[in-house]
Parts: structure tokens; sequence; C-alpha cells
């Protein structure tokens, strides 16, 4: 289950069930709380692949900036993981207000970081979802909105390929979403 998209320049969307931390990419998302304590859901996973020095990397972040506004992310190493680094994002919890906007801004930031980094692929979940409970409809909509919008504003940017990592039972509401949206 696969849904893709060809944007000018070869430029890639993807979305389709896969797990993250074993998808081809320079980089991954963690779906972070604005204190980078990474106590359940796919951050856990992140924190527990990835070893102790995402863990140690991201409390170093704390001391040194304080907490992480939503819509915005930092990058540590990616520890024991195939990556060349982990982009911890904070997205809005449901309740916040705006909430598919801020994922859209989320979304976008993730990709200008990897760009700022060189990197030509990245990785994200279906951010906020989770355990921040925001339906995943606004999520799929604002990922709709978001990844065309970078490439038309960046269109010099190394970032060739996103994929959207999915789970079964969410794939379906982002693949009618995305091919209603994108084509």
């Amino acid at each position: 289950m696969e849904f893709s998209k060809t944007f000018e320049g070869g430029r890639v969307f993807k979305a389709g069930v896969s797990d993250l931390l074993g998808v081809g990419a320079d980089a991954i998302v963690n779906p972070a709380n604005s204190g980078l304590s990474h106590g359940g859901g796919l951050a856990a996973a992140i924190s527990a692949e990835g070893g102790p020095e995402v863990d140690r990397q991201c409390e170093l972040v704390i001391k040194k900036i304080g907490r992480i506004p939503v819509t915005q992310n930092v990058v540590t190493t990616a520890g024991q993981l195939p990556y060349k680094g982990v982009i911890h994002a904070v997205g809005p919890r449901m309740g916040d207000g705006d909430e598919g906007p801020k994922i859209e801004r989320t979304v976008i930031n993730c990709l200008l970081r990897a760009e700022s980094r060189g990197w030509q692929s990245v990785a994200l979940p279906a951010i906020s979802t989770g355990l921040f409970c925001v339906p995943r409809e606004v999520c799929a909509e604002a990922f709709a909105r978001a990844v065309p919008r970078y490439w038309h504003e960046r269109p010099d940017s190394p970032v060739a390929l996103v994929w959207l990592c999915l789970t079964v039972d969410c794939y379906a509401v982002f693949e009618k979403i995305l091919s209603e949206s994108l084509g």
C-alpha cells in the first residue's frame, strides 16, 4: 500500500505503510514533545533503538535552549540508527487550536531543517496523530498542503524524497485525502 506523487524536478512524495525505523532515508523525524522526553509512542521507540546518545543530546539541547515550541525542531545524532540524524519536531496537541496549520508549519520546518543539512531524503510519521490525538484527516490535509508548498517555495532544495510512514490502520484516510488533493 503506497501513494506516490512526483513533482517538478523529479521530487517524490511517498506515503505508505512502513516502519519509520526501517525506511531508507537520510533522516527521520521524531514526533517529540516540547521537553524532548521520549516516554511513549514512536518517540520512545526511536529513543530505545537509537540508544543513550540520542537522549543525552536531547537533554543537552533542553539545558541549553529550553523547551522547543510547537512547530519547531532540533536535530540530534541518530545514535545506533542508520541515519545521518534525527529531527525532533514538536507538533500540536488536539485542543491547541489551529492544529492543521500548525502541522503544516511543523512539516515545512522539518523539510527546511533537512535542507539546511544538505539531506536529500527525510521520513516523517503522521505528526500529532498518536499521543497528541489530532485527527488523521487534519494531519493528512496538512501534509497535502505542506509538501507541495515547500517544493514550490524552495525549488533549489536538495530534499528530493519525502517519505510519510504510516500504520496500516491510518493508511486509507491518508491515501484518500492525498489522492484527492494531489492527484
